[in-house]
């Protein structure tokens, strides 16, 4: 490794999307930099025309940017390749998608974002993947009102994210129950915003808010009591992390991508789709409020401090800085590839 080897991150989605995918992309553009030099592009070559001294390809999305990869690996196959999965890679395309299964044999190393991703992979293909946790500044935790509970969603409106669980709770809470949700995330899916619409209009303690700006979503999560995480398919969620690290504590699916950010022993999970056990966690956490000691909603708060260490900063960046120390190091073997060694241990599990 030198400071001045270069790493080119692809992502599908950039800023202008506001996702998952272009957080991780620039968040790890900034841990890298000062070790590396980085550029962050949506496709691989970004000049065709022009010669390309990226020492290392670090593709987002192994379906969606299989192209890349693809180009990479015909151009440059002594040249570290790393593919980060998304959960829309490990818990679908994988199985099925030839792009996809293209891009897990060509990588030297696979990343997965939470504890449970290297489980979704063929046995073959775990030797060379590793866990990488997000991470999330830390934010103060505030004194909240025990007069109401502030639920907050935070997903784009697309069924991965699974918003019609969340709909059928609000039609099943009454108003005068306490609960208040507060639903962010942009349009995309027509039905599922007319379905939010509807609901906004029949349920006063539910209103979607549509997009918001990153700091303002953030802060909106540090005020809430709760997030509620209902997805159907997680590759490892931002907003979990950034609800843990402002003290607000998360009911979620039991999902492989959320349970490998939680821990197998998180008591706030509910079965996912399962409209009247998210509505019984939202009643108790309500009804607990009251209690001295809290009852479960500081149950739940107690065991996300608990998994704050995590999702720090620095730890991530540690992770990420190993991976790329790891592959610069390998060797590269008498047909131009690189040779580099599997994984000695096995994948973490969660706690």
């Amino acid at each position: 490794m030198t400071r001045h080897s270069s790493i080119c991150i692809v992502t599908p989605a950039l800023a202008d999307a506001n996702n998952g995918n272009w957080q991780t992309a620039r968040r790890w553009a900034r841990m890298l930099q000062g070790h590396y030099a980085v550029k962050v592009v949506k496709a691989w070559p970004d000049a065709p025309s022009q010669p390309d001294g990226t020492d290392v390809l670090l593709a987002l999305h192994a379906r969606r940017s299989a192209g890349s990869i693809q180009a990479w690996s015909v151009a440059h196959p002594e040249r570290p390749l790393v593919v980060a999965l998304t959960g829309t890679d490990l818990y679908r395309d994988i199985a099925h998608d030839a792009d996809a299964q293209r891009s897990l044999a060509l990588a030297h190393r696979l990343i997965v974002l939470q504890d449970q991703g290297p489980l979704a992979l063929p046995e073959a293909l775990r030797p060379k993947c590793r866990v990488v946790l997000q991470s999330s500044t830390r934010r103060q935790t505030l004194d909240k009102t025990h007069s109401r509970l502030r639920v907050v969603v935070v997903g784009h409106l697309r069924d991965e994210k699974w918003p019609q669980t969340l709909f059928e709770a609000a039609h099943r809470l009454s108003p005068d129950e306490g609960i208040r949700i507060d639903h962010i995330g942009r349009e995309l899916d027509p039905d599922l915003a007319n379905a939010a619409r509807a609901t906004q209009a029949a349920c006063p303690h539910y209103r979607w808010w549509g997009g918001l700006p990153h700091g303002a979503t953030r802060s909106r999560i540090q005020r809430a009591h709760l997030l509620v995480h209902p997805s159907r398919m997680e590759g490892g969620a931002h907003v979990i992390m950034e609800a843990v690290q402002s003290g607000t504590p998360v009911l979620a699916s039991r999902i492989d991508g959320n349970v490998g950010m939680l821990g197998s022993d998180y008591a706030g999970y509910f079965p996912p789709g399962d409209a009247d056990a998210l509505v019984a966690l939202l009643r108790a956490c309500r009804t607990g409020q009251a209690r001295p000691d809290g009852g479960m909603l500081a149950a739940l708060q107690a065991q996300c401090a608990l998994r704050a260490p995590l999702f720090e900063p620095r730890a991530e960046q540690a992770a990420l800085l190993r991976v790329m120390q790891e592959l610069l190091s390998c060797p590269v073997d008498p047909a131009g590839s690189r040779s580099c060694p599997p994984q000695l241990d096995e994948p973490r599990r969660p706690r």
